[in-house]
């Protein structure tokens, strides 16, 4: 399949990111509850489509969630517990990059949960899920295939690339050798967590354009969402000038004029 072109992806791209303020604007207005977990292969494209849906959002009302590894405290908490503290309130989107489902895929492959840990997570999974869907959360969760070739490649390119390296972790590189051990880990979560309530979508990212439009498109189309009418707004007049006198720019410390030198 011939990759998504340039002019036709940012004028789709623009189109959907406009019906995501509509979607914004909607989860304000009626208080909705929306959460989007975004999991899958590493270099698979997550990170991209996120900074797609939020770039004309307000971030006070859709907010990205990252979570670092667990602190001594968290890991004696129930596990679902610091998630829970991300949810969203009224009129609010949260954004997982990756969730809760860390112990499915990373922790269970590189041993950092017990079998016993893990076997109770993908039986309280659902559960859990089922709780958040009945309570009126919209909880939607998208899963990023990448192959094997296009990760490597992409990694590869990370290596080069002073503005992409901080991305290239040793758990990337881990994953290149243990390819197979993450697809198996991934079908048994798939089995146990893909539910009417709370389905999975496979989003394939081998062509990050496609993917980020198919992504996106595919979200705004399960929530029956709809255009909100915003308040008139008018410029006031500005007043006439009650004789202020602005303070001597020698008295402030200015930024230096950087841009001067590249003219």
């Amino acid at each position: 399949m011939a990759k998504l072109g340039r002019e036709v992806y940012e004028q789709e791209l623009l189109r959907l990111q406009t019906e995501l303020v509509k979607l914004q604007e909607w989860v304000k207005a009626t208080g909705a509850r929306l959460v989007v977990a975004f999991e899958g292969r590493d270099a698979a494209g997550k990170g991209s489509a996120i900074k797609r849906i939020t770039e004309h959002l307000n971030p006070r009302v859709a907010r990205i969630v990252a979570l670092p590894a667990p602190s001594e405290r968290e890991r004696t908490q129930w596990y679902f517990q610091r998630y829970v503290a991300h949810l969203p309130a009224a009129g609010e989107i949260v954004l997982l990059d990756r969730s809760w489902y860390n112990r499915a895929g990373v922790e269970r492959v590189m041993g950092y949960c017990t079998p016993e840990e893990h076997r109770l997570f993908l039986r309280q999974c659902p559960q859990f899920e089922r709780m958040l869907v009945e309570d009126g959360v919209l909880l939607r969760k998208y899963w990023f295939s990448v192959s094997d070739a296009e990760q490597e490649r992409r990694f590869r390119k990370r290596l080069d690339d002073p503005l992409k390296r901080w991305k290239l972790s040793p758990m990337d590189l881990e994953s290149l050798t243990r390819w197979e051990d993450y697809s198996r880990a991934k079908d048994e979560m798939m089995v146990h967590t893909d539910m009417a309530e709370s389905p999975w979508y496979a989003v394939e990212g081998d062509d990050k354009r496609r993917a980020r439009i198919n992504m996106i498109a595919h979200l705004l189309s399960t929530i029956d969402y709809h255009e909100v009418s915003a308040p008139k707004i008018k410029l006031p007049p500005r007043p006439p000038s009650s004789g202020y006198q602005r303070t001597a720019r020698t008295l402030q410390r200015e930024v230096p004029d950087h841009a001067a030198k590249l003219v």
